[in-house]
């Protein structure tokens, strides 16, 4: 029988972290940019933790009655370790899209961003097809799914709560430094999803799952990862450059912890250092995220 910790795992917390921060981020900037709505930002938080979970259920649903997770390495899975049925675990992943579809409806209606509908649907058709169907994208390791990260849980998590803050008639007006800090979510992202990949290169190889790490190798993929932490970084940097000795300090903490990251990749070889990565990496996402909304919220001060 599935217990209340299995279904924990199957939630995967520490993946939550990557949508927690964009949502941090998205509605400091739009309080740098005069607007306040808390009820707004409330119902992005649901939003994006509701589709993450999803995502999370989605995956552990599909790759379970592929047979991709018989052999993996990282905690078990609700489908493949046999303790629930497929169907519940389908079900709870539709539950989690049907209610954040709810509260992304609702959000729209009190912001007037109607558009944002459409990029919803497509986030949850992303969310599906990342390892369901009869072609899901997670299997081509073409680099689809890091685009889709990238897109989803950074300039759209990001940029969107922002913009469901900001009156309808300013939402051209987001100056670049938006974009910058929300290319740093989806970077951050895309760190999270290489850090799963390269712990499951093995298995994946041997079930035929082709991930953009099983594609480049153990070696190159370790280096993307280095290329988006860094990066990130950089962008955090030029984004936000508020002159005063805090904001030194914030960043001084930040490059630390991205310089753990750097040396952890390279020391990761047996599944508790990955799964141990793979928390860090979170942590770190959504410390960068509180160290971007202090910066934006400083210079208010």
């Amino acid at each position: 029988m599935a217990t209340a910790a299995l279904w924990l795992e199957g939630a995967r917390l520490r993946t939550l972290p990557a949508a927690l921060a964009p949502v941090i981020v998205g509605t400091a900037a739009a309080v740098n940019l005069g607007a306040w709505e808390p009820v707004r930002a409330a119902l992005a938080l649901l939003v994006a933790l509701l589709l993450q979970v999803g995502v999370n259920f989605s995956n552990d649903y599909s790759d379970g009655i592929r047979g991709t997770d018989d052999h993996r390495v990282g905690p078990p899975r609700l489908t493949a370790s046999g303790a629930v049925s497929p169907r519940v675990v389908l079900a709870a992943a539709l539950a989690c899209f049907a209610l954040a579809g709810v509260a992304g409806l609702a959000l729209v209606a009190l912001s007037g961003t109607w558009w944002l509908i459409l990029a919803g649907v497509g986030a949850v058709i992303a969310a599906w097809f990342y390892t369901g169907g009869r072609t899901p994208y997670g299997y081509m390791g073409v680099g689809l799914s890091e685009l889709m990260v990238f897109v989803f849980f950074g300039l759209m998590a990001t940029a969107g709560t922002t913009y469901t803050q900001v009156m309808p008639s300013d939402e051209a007006a987001l100056p670049a430094w938006v974009w910058l800090l929300a290319c740093g979510m989806g970077l951050l992202s895309v760190a999270l999803l290489m850090v799963n990949n390269i712990r499951d290169i093995p298995t994946d190889r041997e079930c035929g799952k082709t991930t953009l790490a099983v594609r480049l190798g153990d070696r190159a993929s370790r280096w993307v990862y280095v290329a988006c932490i860094l990066a990130d970084f950089l962008l955090l940097v030029f984004a936000l450059i508020p002159p005063s000795g805090v904001w030194a300090a914030l960043a001084g903490v930040t490059a630390l912890s991205s310089v753990s990251l750097v040396r952890g990749i390279f020391r990761a070889q047996e599944r508790g250092h990955f799964l141990a990565l793979l928390r860090n990496t979170g942590l770190h996402t959504l410390l960068w995220g509180i160290v971007a909304a202090v910066a934006l919220l400083w210079v208010l001060v």
